[in-house]
C-alpha cells in the first residue's frame, strides 16, 4: 500500500476523522485510524464503538490499494506540523507506516486493519434530507438541555422524532426541556422516535456548518447515519424509552410577559454574577410592566435587576435556575421572547415573542 498526497487534502478528512477516535481506550486499535486505498480514493475512518466517522478524498499519481491502521493523534499532529504546500509519500515498511515529506521521515507503528471494527452494515427504516443549516438549527436549538451522566442514561442524549412533515428534537435533564421542529412541505415520514447518544449529537453538531450543503439522514433499528458530500458519520442509537415530554408542557399560563431578548439576557448575567454558586438561584418579583430579579449568596452580597417588560396581570414570586434562563437567552434567535406563568409552582414555557418552532420548560426553584 502507498500514495502521495498534499499535506492539505491528507489534513481535512483526517481531522474530521480524529473526532470520533477514542484516546482513552482499553482497546489500542480503537486510538488508531483505519487508512484505506481503494477505487482511485484514500479513505480514513475513525470510531470509539459509539460513532464511526468516514472521510474520503481522490487520489492523484501513483498509489497501491491496501489498508492499515496508525496511531490517529500521532498522524494528525505530524501532518499538522508540516509546513503548508508541503507533498507527502505515504508506504508501507514491513510492520512500520513510513512518511515522508520534503528532508522529513517519520515512521509510526501499526495495527492490521482486518483487526479493526466496523460498525454492521444496516438498512435504514426512515431516510430524509435536511440542509446543514436547518439540521444545526434543530440541534444548537436543544442540545445543551441534555443530561451528563444520569443515571437515567436516555437522558444523556437527544430525542429525535419524525412524524408526517415534521422532524422534532428534544432534550431534558428533568430540570428543564427543549424542543425545535422543523417542517418539511410536502413529506410524509413515518412516526419514530429515536436517541441519539451525547457524543453522537455534539459529533454532529461539530461537523456540520451553517451552509446549506444537502445532508441525508437514515434511521435504523439500532443506528443513525448522516450522508454528506465530506463524510459519512454513524452512531449508535440509546437503547431506552424518552420519557413523554408532551406532559410537561406547561398549558396554562395566564401570566404572559414579553421582553426584549438582549436586555433581559443582560440582567440575567449580571444578577448571575452575585448568585450562589452551587444552586444559581434568581428570585424573579413580576409586577404590571416591571420584572425584579434579585440574587444573593452565603457572602450575603445581592443584586438587583429592574427590567421593563409587557405584562398587565397579578404580582409573581418565582425563582430559577439563572443558567438556565441564559442558555434558553443564548439559543433564540429573534429579538423579543415570551414567557408563560401561571403561578409560583409552575414551570416556565419560554419561545420567541414571533416564532414557536422552539419551546423552552424550566421548573421553578423553591428560594
Amino acid at each position: 500500500m502507498k500514495f502521495a498526497i498534499s499535506r492539505e487534502k491528507f489534513l481535512q478528512p483526517l481531522q474530521l476523522v480524529s473526532g470520533a477516535v477514542e484516546r482513552r481506550h482499553t482497546l489500542p486499535i480503537l486510538s488508531n485510524v483505519l487508512i484505506k486505498v481503494s477505487e482511485g480514493s484514500l479513505w480514513l475512518t475513525g470510531t470509539d464503538l459509539e460513532v464511526e466517522l468516514i472521510a474520503s478524498t481522490p487520489l492523484e499519481g501513483d498509489f497501491q490499494e491496501g489498508e492499515i491502521t496508525v496511531p490517529a493523534k500521532k498522524l494528525f499532529d505530524i501532518i499538522r506540523g508540516l509546513s503548508d504546500g508541503s507533498d507527502i509519500q505515504f508506504s508501507l515498511d514491513g510492520n512500520k507506516a513510513l512518511i515522508k515529506a520534503g528532508r522529513g521521515k517519520y515512521t509510526l507503528s501499526t495495527l492490521s486493519a482486518n483487526d479493526y471494527p466496523n460498525l454492521e452494515d444496516w438498512e435504514g427504516e426512515v431516510e430524509f434530507e435536511v440542509t446543514s443549516s436547518d439540521l444545526k438549527h434543530l440541534i444548537d436549538s436543544t442540545h445543551f438541555s441534555m443530561a451528563q451522566q444520569d443515571v437515567r442514561y436516555y437522558l444523556n442524549g437527544m430525542s429525535l422524532e419524525t412524524e408526517d412533515n415534521l422532524v422534532r428534537t428534544v432534550a431534558t435533564d428533568g430540570h428543564r426541556l427543549a424542543l425545535c421542529r422543523f417542517g418539511f412541505e410536502g413529506a410524509n415520514l413515518p412516526v419514530r422516535q429515536v436517541i441519539i447518544p451525547r457524543k453522537g449529537v455534539l459529533e454532529i453538531s461539530r461537523l456540520i456548518g451553517e451552509e446549506d450543503k444537502s445532508l441525508k439522514i437514515q434511521i435504523g433499528a439500532n443506528h443513525l447515519r448522516l450522508f454528506s458530500s465530506e463524510f459519512i458519520f454513524t452512531s449508535k442509537l440509546v437503547d431506552g424509552r424518552f420519557p413523554d415530554y408532551r406532559r410537561v408542557l406547561p398549558k396554562d399560563g395566564d401570566k404572559v410577559i414579553t421582553a426584549s431578548k438582549a436586555v433581559l439576557k443582560e440582567a440575567f448575567s449580571r444578577a448571575a454574577i452575585l448568585s450562589n454558586e452551587k444552586f444559581r438561584g434568581v428570585r424573579l418579583n413580576l409586577s404590571s410592566g416591571e420584572l425584579k430579579i434579585t440574587a444573593n449568596n452565603p457572602e450575603q452580597e445581592e443584586a438587583e435587576e429592574i427590567v421593563d417588560v409587557d405584562y398587565q396581570g397579578d404580582d409573581l414570586e418565582i425563582g430559577f435556575n439563572v443558567a438556565y434562563l441564559i442558555d434558553v437567552l443564548n439559543s433564540l434567535s429573534s429579538e423579543s421572547v415570551k414567557i408563560s406563568l401561571s403561578d409560583a409552582n409552575a414551570s416556565a414555557l419560554i419561545e420567541a415573542a414571533n416564532d414557536d418552532s422552539a419551546l423552552y420548560v424550566i421548573m421553578p426553584m423553591r428560594l
